[in-house]
């Protein structure tokens, strides 16, 4: 019955209604229709510029500047899904309104048009179909449904979850095959994909593992240099010093303490490993998620198209009782046949089971700029391939074979079916469910081609045992006609069917993927799989990949368990099929208030709310959409679930180069500190004065501190376990070895620096000792922190040739330091003797054994216990 059509579409307002549970004359008439660390920087530099000291405010606040503008420019992290989301449904599309048929723009769709569909386009709003002749639809951006979904206008019981309502067609999604025509009930932000983009909108900004070390270790820094300070200040005033060289001693105290070359550390660091990602086909697009791959306890994947190749692949044919292995990958046409691990004879039964797949077949395969690609039912296109393995072209056979007939793939029937002119007579091909033509077939092909008795029983088996593989079954069968003048092939004609075989397809697992999912186990590190597929498809590709598939929960059982049961079940369990898009964001957060570090992968639209909930989003780069690019922190350039293995190590070895930077550089800091808190204690005069510190603190950290964030990755780290949330920047045996080496420091240049005053040297020539002291015993220390746990010639003397490089240049300044006369003027120092040198290197070398003593029995305590 023709419906007629909307004269005035009413504005998109309605109410969340269950549209699938409605007959659509029932929806037409709805319708109207018939049918901080930086901070202690700013601070230190503001106090610095009003107390005159303008060369260290300056250097400061250029510190603090170029890390805003690095951190400004590397973070910039697009806030465009929703943009993405109305690029992917901006289109062309026929619509009725008003009685006329006309050519209309996505974007001026609204609630109560009548858009007609047809194979090949894009879904342009949320339609509950009201007619429909064989409507294959592709939803897997949107549900995880790896194959096409047959699309009927029955209506549905209200609790049907998404990926099962059939009688909807939804935006952003694409017509395989058939016609259809739909009435638009959303559009816009009211869609299912636009109600994800709300989720991805609110879906916060989570801090990352990194971030929230480096907050806690500035409040903690921040609170011991102002209680040192304070200390400062008091002793000094109770030993009758004035108010205002106290005041002055505590800013120099405070400039010498604060790591200024810190934050720039952390940014050249990170933006370092975002080099090596990239080179490991892995683009970073927010800066702390490189460091935040290192943490991750655990990866929620996608399987279709993530874990899996999304390309059906014919796995198995059997034929005349015997199973034909095929090989191959994907839509890529080579492959080997072969039973019993031998090459088979392309003949007889298995002959003909490849002619039948070819030939009752809507699909084509083509070869475009070095890659195969299909057009039309991916499980037709699968059969295409097998056929060209076996060396049957479809083109070769359409042309033996004329097709004379057709019964396209009807959801009723089951079946699709071809008649042919064939030699002498013809002949049908059918292919389609088990359970329907299985009844049909009167006999089945033997290996040479002739009829046999049909063994029911062994076919179910056979049939049930590719099924609990996660296999699409398919029946392949025949019928010779003699074909009238006005043949038509009709449902009723096929029966007295001749059995030829079964097919078993699926979308294969990533062969890599299989490696890295080993990989991450070994790292400690949980695999889960997040899917929208079905839950027998999912345990089969689990089961292969080597995940924990002893169960899996659905999208509909999650939706019974409260918040405790959820939050078990997501520990407990690594396979979820059938899920929406809320169901991934709970299943996320569930694992985050558990203390977890989550790594969400995906593709789809559906992927990208969880992938921003996420500790760290991961898309992918070629079938990933833009939605879920916009939403994620990284975008794999391969797709491939492997490079998240060499992401996750370059994380980890970001995260070793960063402690390692600052285990380096805060007994330094903490050295300077100590130096004029003991120059106060014993009414001594400041070993060295605030505008050297501030040379040292500068040149150190970019000459001989940055070259430790170009460190290679240490062996051995993807066997150790990811870091817990709650430990801290350093541990005990680094706290205690910067102490250590704060006090080295302390001593080596406050001794030496008393010992040259007492010999009769200048108070210049005593402050240059003092820093050449300090810069000396940094040089060394280097070294030392190469490696937190093993000697630094395990690394290799020239693994980083930053190292030696900067070393180089550092000592090229300390030279113009001591001996040019300008700059003698600038920053009060004196040329000293070789005895002075001497005694500096002395020192640095004292300081470097004392430390290695120190890690090799720190490290001696740590493997007994």
């Amino acid at each position: 019955m023709a419906l007629p059509d909307p004269a005035f579409p009413v504005p998109d307002d309605a109410p969340d209604l269950a549209w699938h549970a409605d007959t659509a004359e029932a929806a037409t008439r709805r319708l109207g229709v018939d049918r901080a660390l930086v901070l202690v920087l700013i601070a230190a530099g503001a106090i610095t510029a009003a107390l005159g000291e303008f060369v260290d405010a300056s250097v400061i606040f250029g510190v603090v500047l170029v890390n805003a503008l690095i951190g400004y420019w590397q973070e910039a992290k697009a806030e465009g899904a929703l943009a993405a989301l109305a690029r992917s449904v901006t289109t062309p599309v026929t619509v009725r309104r008003g009685g006329h048929r006309q050519q209309l723009d996505a974007t001026q769709l609204v609630p109560g048009d009548i858009v007609m569909l047809a194979a090949g386009d894009r879904i342009p709003a949320d339609l509950r179909l009201i007619q429909q002749h064989e409507l294959h639809t592709d939803d897997s951006m949107l549900t995880g449904e790896s194959q096409p979904v047959t699309k009927d206008i029955a209506t549905l019981h209200p609790d049907t979850v998404l990926a099962d309502r059939l009688n909807m067609a939804y935006a952003g999604t694409t017509v395989v095959a058939g016609q259809g025509t739909g009435l638009v009930i959303a559009t816009g932000d009211a869609t299912e994909t636009g109600r994800i983009a709300g989720l991805i909108a609110a879906a916060p900004d989570l801090v990352t593992p990194l971030t929230r070390k480096m907050a806690r270790f500035s409040n903690w820094l921040l609170w011991a240099i102002g209680g040192l300070a304070l200390l400062t200040v008091g002793v000094g005033l109770t030993r009758g010093e004035t108010a205002f060289d106290m005041f002055i001693a505590a800013v120099a105290l405070a400039v010498g303490a604060i790591p200024e070359g810190l934050p720039a550390a952390v940014t050249v660091t990170l933006a370092i490993g975002v080099a090596r990602m990239a080179k490991r086909r892995a683009i970073i697009r927010h800066l702390p998620a490189v460091e935040t791959l290192g943490s991750t306890t655990v990866i929620c994947s996608d399987k279709t198209g993530t874990l899996t190749e999304n390309a059906m692949t014919v796995r198995v044919l059997w034929c005349a009782g015997e199973g034909y292995a095929i090989g191959g990958h994907g839509y890529n046409p080579e492959g080997a046949i072969s039973h019993d691990e031998m090459p088979a004879g392309i003949d007889g039964a298995l002959r003909e089971g490849l002619i039948a797949g070819a030939l009752c077949n809507d699909a084509s395969l083509r070869h475009d700029h070095g890659q195969w690609k299909i057009t039309g039912d991916p499980t037709e296109a699968a059969l295409l391939v097998a056929a060209r393995k076996g060396g049957l072209d479809e083109h070769t056979l359409g042309a033996l074979f004329p097709r004379r007939d057709v019964l396209p793939f009807d959801a009723t029937r089951q079946f699709m079916a071809t008649a042919h002119d064939g030699d002498g007579q013809g002949v049908v091909y059918i292919k389609g469910a088990l359970e329907r033509l299985l009844p049909l077939c009167v006999d089945q092909l033997s290996a040479n081609g002739q009829p046999l008795p049909v063994d029911r029983a062994a076919i179910e088996k056979i049939a049930c045992a590719y099924a609990e593989q996660g296999m699409r079954v398919l029946l392949l069968a025949r019928r010779n006609f003699n074909f009238g003048q006005n043949f038509r092939l009709t449902v009723e004609g096929v029966d007295q069917l001749t059995l030829i075989g079964l097919v078993g397809m699926i979308d294969p697992p990533r062969k890599a993927a299989i490696g890295a999912i080993r990989s991450c186990h070994s790292a400690g590190i949980r695999v889960k799989m997040i899917t929208g597929d079905h839950a027998v498809t999912a345990l089969a590709i689990a089961r292969q990949i080597g995940l924990n598939a002893e169960k899996a929960l659905t999208g509909r059982e999650l939706a019974l368990l409260d918040a405790a049961a959820l939050d078990e079940a997501a520990h407990s369990v690594d396979v979820f099929a059938r899920v929406e898009p809320e169901q991934k964001l709970r299943l996320v957060r569930a694992l985050q208030a558990r203390g977890e570090v989550v790594a969400m992968t995906g593709d789809g639209v559906n992927d990208a709310p969880a992938l921003k909930q996420a500790d760290i989003g991961i898309a992918m780069g070629l079938a990933g959409t833009e939605v879920a690019k916009e939403a994620a922190a990284m975008v794999l350039t391969d797709d491939n679930f492997a490079s998240i293995e060499a992401a996750v190590e370059e994380g980890r070895g970001v995260w070793d180069n960063l402690v390692k930077f600052i285990t380096w550089t805060l007994p330094t800091n903490f050295g300077e500190g100590l130096v004029i808190v003991a120059a106060i204690l014993f009414g001594s005069t400041l070993p060295i004065t605030p505008l050297q510190i501030l040379w040292i603190n500068m040149t150190t950290a970019v000459l001989i501190g940055l070259p430790l964030a170009f460190e290679p990755i240490e062996r051995g780290i993807m066997r150790r376990p990811p870091r817990r949330l709650d430990m801290p920047v350093l541990d005990g045996s680094l706290i205690r070895r910067i102490i250590l080496v704060s006090v080295l420091m302390l001593a080596g240049a406050f001794g030496l620096f008393l010992l040259e005053l007492k010999q009769g040297h200048t108070l210049a020539e005593a402050r240059t000792v003092a820093v050449n002291v300090f810069v000396m015993v940094e040089m060394a220390y280097l070294f030392n922190c190469r490696s937190l746990t093993h000697g630094f010639w395990k690394l290799g003397l020239f693994s980083n040739p930053w190292i030696w490089a900067g070393l180089g240049s550092m000592l090229a300044l300390q030279l113009a330091l001591t001996y040019l006369p300008v700059m003698n003027r600038l920053f009060q120092t004196a040329p000293i003797g070789l005895v002075e040198w001497a005694e500096i290197v002395a020192v640095a070398l004292l300081c470097s054994l004392l430390i290695g003593i120190e890690k090799w029995l720190s490290r001696i305590r740590t493997e007994k216990s």
